[in-house]
């Protein structure tokens, strides 16, 4: 069972308990834009406890704002009562829900093209607000007054543009403004759901374009503080030149690749990204220009071609250069020619010799013990020791060389 076809079965089974079930949102806009939907919801005049025993499998997740889980075979569908929502006094989360009917739960949701419902029995759309006209117009448009609707959720901000990039899709000029107006009001909202929004801003092919809107909406300064203008300008520009699809974080060091690295990972500190994604950030941003290199060490090069972030560092420093020079990417295509001549080997191959191996040969515990092991597998990835006994003769010429050491 697909979830499209989990959500139609749980709409067939409340109508016929004679509750009004619709398909509703985000389904609704692809299905008539010929995209594939990533997920199907459901939207019902029936409440969270009326949905529940209904249905034998449930996660009663949000049933305070009218929102059950409902689990088909190996789907989940989100099921919500038709509600109407007030009282939002942080600019994300209504104070107050109550439940109503179709059309009131249509006119709290953000853009027109996503408060359109469709109903699989009788096949047909079920448009409020007029979505399947600004579909055609190919329009973002809030439902209702768009100052009042980013107010209620400031993060709408941010979606309007994610929606207008993934879809190619001009704001209206009353939302649009109502973006503007409210910019600043973004840092209300949490790093973590800011972030998200990025994701799909920053990875989608239009994202030099969806950049360019933060920047003049002022989104991008209110986020990251002191976000200026020359830096802003060559973050874009870099985009323009990165290919259409790129991951979160690639996107997010191409957007900062006019600032320094210590300053774009202290911006970033809002978005309360991983470990692991900040040091693909600091990885990507403070190794601008060592790809350049035309006379690097055997050593470094394998070393970099054995990070795992090894192609992302080299398309975000080929678009870096494509707007400045061509001796640089000239470089970047002799650095593809050396890895290509060095063929399919190893580039991070087991130390000939581990620790206590080195400590066996008189070394010392401590530092000094890092400092000789990081120095033996220099050697070996330049190639200039390619086994255990050269190893081995390696330290102890290294000892008598170095016998402070």
């Amino acid at each position: 069972m697909t979830n499209k076809e989990a959500a139609i079965t749980i709409v067939e089974k409340l109508r016929e308990q004679s509750f009004e079930a619709l398909l509703a949102g985000g389904c609704v806009r692809d299905m008539l834009l010929s995209r594939q939907a990533k997920d199907y919801d459901v939207a019902t005049s029936a409440k969270p406890d009326e949905v529940s025993k209904l249905f034998r499998r449930t996660l009663q997740v949000g049933a305070k704002f009218g929102v059950v889980i409902v689990l088909l075979d190996d789907q989940q569908v989100e099921v919500a009562t038709f509600r109407a929502e007030s009282g939002y006094v942080d600019g994300r989360h209504p104070t107050e829900v109550k439940f109503t009917t179709a059309r009131e739960d249509a006119s709290r949701r953000d853009f027109t093209i996503n408060a359109m419902f469709y109903d699989p029995v009788e096949e047909k759309v079920i448009d409020y607000f007029n979505g399947r006209d600004d579909l055609k117009r190919q329009m973002i448009k809030t439902v209702g007054n768009a100052q009042q609707r980013f107010k209620e959720d400031y993060l709408r901000m941010l979606r309007a543009v994610r929606f207008s990039a993934q879809l190619n899709f001009k704001i209206d000029r009353q939302t649009w403004q109502g973006v503007c107006d409210n910019s600043e009001k973004i840092s209300k909202i949490s790093g973590e759901r800011i972030c998200m929004e990025l994701n799909g801003i920053l990875t989608c092919p239009a994202k030099s374009y969806a950049a360019q809107m933060l920047f003049d909406s002022g989104l991008s300064r209110a986020i990251f503080n002191n976000f200026d203008d020359k830096s802003a300008i060559e973050g874009i520009s870099v985009l323009n030149q990165m290919p259409d699809n790129i991951d979160f974080i690639t996107g997010l060091a191409a957007f900062f690749a006019g600032f320094e690295t210590k300053d774009a990972i202290k911006k970033c500190k809002i978005l309360s990204l991983s470990r692991k994604q900040n040091a693909k950030l600091r990885f990507l941003l403070s190794n601008r220009g060592r790809l350049l290199n035309e006379n690097m060490s055997l050593s470094e090069l394998k070393t970099f071609c054995a990070n795992d972030h090894f192609e992302e560092l080299y398309e975000f420093e080929a678009a870096i250069q494509k707007l400045q020079n061509e001796t640089g990417l000239l470089n970047l295509i002799a650095l593809k020619e050396r890895i290509k001549f060095l063929g399919d080997i190893d580039y991070s191959p087991v130390p000939l010799l581990n620790g206590k191996q080195l400590q066996e040969l008189g070394s010392v515990e401590g530092p000094g013990l890092g400092e000789l092991a990081k120095k033996l597998y220099i050697a070996q990835l330049e190639e200039e020791i390619t086994t255990k006994q050269q190893a081995k003769d390696w330290v102890i010429s290294w000892f008598k060389n170095n016998p402070t050491k």
